[in-house]
């Protein structure tokens, strides 16, 4: 429309300026007759007509012109949306989704392709593999070498949880590929949980539940006893942020506690064990709060099981991978450990079945991290280092 406009401006100019043109060579055409003539009065007043249009007048009806022309087409090309110009979002692979309130901030900055929801895994990441920039997912389902190679421009692997034992961080190294976390703001709600399963075992809420709930108090009379918190010994394997979270909760309850770790920590006022078999012998309950992966995997064996004894409580908060699991079944069956709070299994989310049938068992499904609140910062944080990787920054809670 614009481009129509100017070749008419640019017509009536041309036509404007050819007719003062043959007005000039009319006025300008020689005549006999004398400089006080009335014609030569005519002449020089069209001459003076002439240069006052050109230099002012005419400059001036031709930016009229134009600005009329500008404010008529202004609304049609404002309104139509420069899509050139809109950036590209990143392609994300969602694995494990986040949170609503933080999934929804995912799919508005990110071009989100569902992993999660696909059918056929491997022909979906055949698919669409190469588009993907990043990965969004838990410290359950980690990711694996074997996808890692469907994924040649992966840049960051952006992971909800603490653990990141199932994510292959050898092979991303390899493949130049950052890993994140989420540490640190799910350690009170897991140091809470193993305090509750420490509470539910050594005072045997769960069956005192049931017990109320089948009417056995009235038909049997008086519930068994339990044993007291107070005055035993509490053996921590791993004494990180974890760890430490539960000493303090511990503390205050008049526990003796004692910790084992690759190293002795300086600053720390619990005594120090360099052989988990040995603290089993002398604790009465054993928490597992260490990382996974191969340097803990079956570290509880049978023989730190059967050191604890009847009478002791193991509690894992850590991974299922850490206990020797088929010896834990067998040592809660036959009476040479005593009890035992899980909230981590070997194979989840469908555990051994033969778990369900040990009285002496307190389960929970691989949920210590699960509040509204914890869970709500951990996407939080998932987001956090997605962004801090796109904008050039530091990554917020980098693991290689």
């Amino acid at each position: 429309m614009r481009q129509g406009a100017a070749h008419r401006l640019k017509a009536l100019f041309f036509k404007v300026v050819n007719r003062e043109e043959n007005l000039r060579k009319e006025v300008c055409r020689p005549q006999p007759l004398s400089l006080n003539s009335p014609h030569m009065a005519f002449k020089a007043k069209a001459n003076r007509f002439y240069l006052s249009f050109v230099t002012l007048y005419l400059p001036l009806l031709a930016l009229l012109m134009a600005a009329r022309l500008f404010r008529e087409n202004d609304k049609d090309v404002s309104a139509q949306p420069i899509k050139d110009l809109a950036p590209m979002k990143p392609d994300v692979l969602v694995i494990v989704p986040l949170r609503p309130d933080q999934q929804k901030q995912l799919e508005a900055t990110y071009t989100l392709h569902r992993y999660d929801l696909a059918e056929d895994k491997n022909a979906f990441l055949a698919e669409v593999g190469e588009k993907i920039v990043a990965v969004v997912t838990n410290g359950g389902r980690g990711i694996t070498r074997a996808q890692l190679a469907f994924l040649p421009n992966l840049k960051v692997v952006s992971s909800s949880g603490v653990g990141y034992d199932a994510i292959d961080v050898e092979a991303c190294t390899e493949q130049g590929v950052k890993a994140t976390n989420t540490p640190d703001v799910l350690t009170d709600d897991v140091a809470d949980m193993a305090l509750g399963l420490f509470l539910a075992v050594r005072r045997d809420l769960v069956r005192g539940d049931a017990y109320v709930r089948t009417g056995a108090w009235g038909r049997d009379g008086a519930f068994p006893l339990t044993r007291a918190i107070k005055a035993k010994k509490v053996g921590i394997v791993g004494l990180g942020r974890i760890g430490k979270a539960i000493a303090a909760r511990l503390e205050p309850m008049g526990v003796e506690i004692a910790y084992h770790g690759r190293n002795e920590q300086a600053g720390v006022a619990y005594r120090y064990m360099a052989d988990v078999v040995a603290m089993a012998e002398w604790a009465d309950v054993l928490i597992a709060a260490m990382p996974g992966g191969a340097a803990t995997e079956g570290m509880i064996s049978e023989a730190v099981l059967e050191a604890l004894g009847p009478e002791g409580s193991f509690i894992n908060i850590a991974r299922g991978s850490v206990v020797d699991e088929a010896a834990l079944i067998a040592c809660l069956k036959d009476g040479r450990l005593g009890s035992a709070g899980l909230d981590v299994f070997l194979n989840e989310p469908t555990p051994d079945t033969a778990f369900a049938a040990i009285p002496n068992v307190v389960l929970h499904p691989h949920n210590a991290s699960g509040t509204v609140e914890t869970r709500g910062a951990m996407s939080q944080l998932v987001l956090d280092n997605l962004a801090a990787y796109f904008a050039g920054k530091p990554l917020v809670t980098p693991v290689n």
